[in-house]
């Protein structure tokens, strides 16, 4: 008994493996194909390997022609069945594929992409919500794109204007000492040489935007508290602040520490300070602040620059963005407030910025050290 099951399932496999191999054969011929005639393929190997081993059983077993003859119209039944079921699910892939495809392609065309109305397979269904994913996120970085693109004609044009002024009037001072028009030399050196410390600062904080944005701002983090941070951004632009008319303070600054690159934070401080410094009206006060908020660190400059409008709010840290009535010089081509959103996020931080009464206020969050 047991010998005649063995012999039975080697008959059996002799068979599946011939039609399993023919199988496998038609299917490499035929990869290039319609994944109906694969489908339709599978549904055949299926079929002929039930027949090639009943075929071989029966012969073993020496069956009558009448039994192999039921046997072989029950196998005939099979594969009419089996064929079906392959031509509607084939159809059935080939439809989502075709509407997939057609989907996609409008994704090379402008961008978009609108997942099919045609019922998919769950293996399409998948790639469809992927390229719909994908079509979200080109699109917002095509926004990012442009809006980048705009901010950089827009600082070329700042700073075409801001550089050809300065430079004609060094032109023109340069003509006159040359020609010993100028009854005081000393006079012109000095305007020449606040000229040139001008334009090197512009082009100090183009290089390090440049940096920043290109994602190459190399830090150097080391433990400090703001309190120290701040004190040295105080010390550093008291001078400017007496010049102005300006009251610098320093309100609650708390002794938190951070794990922040000292060089690159002094110099977000310092470009908050002298942004507030120079838009506060004289006998105004700039207050500088830093506490702890949870698992974050609060830095806020508080100026008396009267506010800023309700639509230029969310455009204030924009490479390029000087507001309406910042056109002119010592206002600087709009970098450094670009500078510092940079800077920040580069220390997993935000920057932000709100209207209080009388001015606004500009705060940096950054995580507090452990």
């Amino acid at each position: 008994m047991v010998g005649d099951t063995l012999l039975i399932a080697l008959y059996a496999a002799v068979g599946a493996a011939a039609a399993g191999l023919t199988g496998a054969a038609a299917l490499r011929l035929l990869r290039d194909r319609s994944v109906a005639l694969s489908l339709a393929v599978v549904a055949a190997v299926t079929v002929a390997a039930m027949l090639a081993g009943t075929m071989l059983v029966s012969w073993a077993m020496l069956l009558s022609e009448h039994d192999l003859w039921v046997v072989t119209m029950v196998c005939l039944m099979a594969a009419v069945a089996s064929f079906a079921v392959a031509l509607l699910l084939g159809r059935r892939v080939v439809r989502g594929s075709r509407a997939l495809a057609e989907a996609t392609r409008a994704l090379g065309d402008d961008g978009s992409f609108v997942p099919p109305t045609t019922a998919l397979t769950a293996e399409l269904a998948q790639l469809s919500r992927q390229l719909a994913s994908t079509s979200a996120r080109l699109a917002a970085s095509r926004e990012r794109e442009q809006a980048l693109e705009a901010s950089r004609r827009e600082l070329v044009a700042w700073i075409s204007h801001d550089l050809r002024t300065p430079l004609a009037g060094l032109q023109a001072m340069t003509e006159a000492l040359e020609d010993g028009m100028v009854d005081d030399p000393h006079v012109y050196h000095s305007r020449i040489r606040t000229e040139v410390g001008r334009m090197s600062a512009m082009v100090s904080d183009l290089f390090e935007l440049s940096r920043i944005q290109a994602g190459v701002l190399a830090l150097a983090p080391t433990r400090m508290s703001v309190y120290d941070l701040v004190g040295d951004a105080i010390a550093g632009t008291d001078a400017l602040a007496r010049e102005h008319g300006v009251r610098l303070v320093g309100a609650g600054v708390e002794q938190v520490p951070v794990e922040v690159d000292g060089r690159e934070m002094s110099r977000v401080l310092v470009n908050l300070l002298v942004n507030a410094i120079r838009r506060t009206p004289a006998d105004g006060t700039v207050a500088i602040s830093a506490r702890r908020e949870a698992d974050r660190v609060v830095l806020a400059v508080t100026d008396g620059c009267g506010g800023i409008a309700p639509e230029d709010l969310p455009r204030v840290f924009d490479t390029g963005w000087r507001g309406t009535h910042a056109r002119t010089p010592p206002a600087g081509a709009g970098l450094g407030l670009a500078i510092v959103r940079g800077i920040v996020e580069a220390h997993q931080g935000h920057a932000a910025v709100s209207n209080v009464p009388g001015g606004c206020r500009f705060e940096v969050h950054l995580p507090a050290a452990v």
